[in-house]
């Protein structure tokens, strides 16, 4: 759910890309209606100061061309929404409210001490990791993999997969305990793999069998 949801000027925000998306509209009516309600609001001398509620930018689209884009943190979404009428808008209009509502709890916990001195450790093993995933490049290279540089993305995605995170500094406390287990488990099932001489191919297998089982246990405890 917190796709919907990002971290950006440590506050939780939508974008206009994403909101035309979800609610099946064209990004430029939504991008209009956006600024239409910036001119309201500076009319009326509302939100002109310090707390803004959209921030435009230019990002690259899917057709490879920059555009102008809209974030947007929760009121500026309300205020937008509200616009947004039928069954099916007033099902994605709840779900965007219980994704800024996770994604707050998740910035104030990123400024307590527990998630602080976890992201810190979650570092180090990540370090760790990544030593072996560079030994296991090596040795992949060794069996004929034209490819074996992608070893750090497919590693790195499947721990974060099995660890319930998209983003490692939008992820809990709980969620980076977790993804240091997953970590600490593929940097021993790969070393073992290599010393045992198995295919760089058979040691991602097991890698993911090993994540998939420690998985399960995680979400029964």
């Amino acid at each position: 759910m917190n796709d919907l949801v990002c971290i950006r000027k440590d506050e939780p925000m939508t974008t206009s890309i994403q909101v035309a998306e979800m609610f099946h509209k064209r990004h430029s009516n939504v991008v209009r209606a956006i600024e239409k309600n910036i001119k309201a609001l500076l009319k009326n001398e509302q939100r002109s100061g310090d707390r803004k509620m959209y921030f435009a930018t230019r990002e690259k689209m899917t057709d490879g061309q920059m555009h102008k884009i809209y974030y947007m943190n929760r009121q500026g979404f309300e205020l937008l929404a509200m616009g947004f009428t039928g069954e099916d808008a007033f099902i994605w209009k709840v779900k965007y409210s219980d994704a800024f509502k996770a994604m707050e709890k998740i910035i104030a916990e990123r400024h307590t001490t527990a998630w602080i001195e976890t992201r810190k450790q979650g570092m180090l093993v990540r370090k760790d990791e990544t030593d072996v995933i560079q030994k296991l490049v090596e040795y992949a290279k060794e069996q004929g993999s034209g490819h074996a540089d992608m070893l750090y993305v497919t590693y790195t995605k499947l721990a974060n997969k099995m660890a319930g995170i998209t983003k490692r500094n939008e992820a809990t406390t709980a969620q980076l305990n977790d993804l240091s287990t997953m970590e600490r488990l593929i940097a021993k099932v790969v070393l073992d793999g290599m010393a045992a001489g198995l295919h760089y191919k058979e040691i991602y297998k097991n890698c993911k069998e090993r994540l998939e089982t420690v998985k399960g246990w995680l979400i029964a405890s």
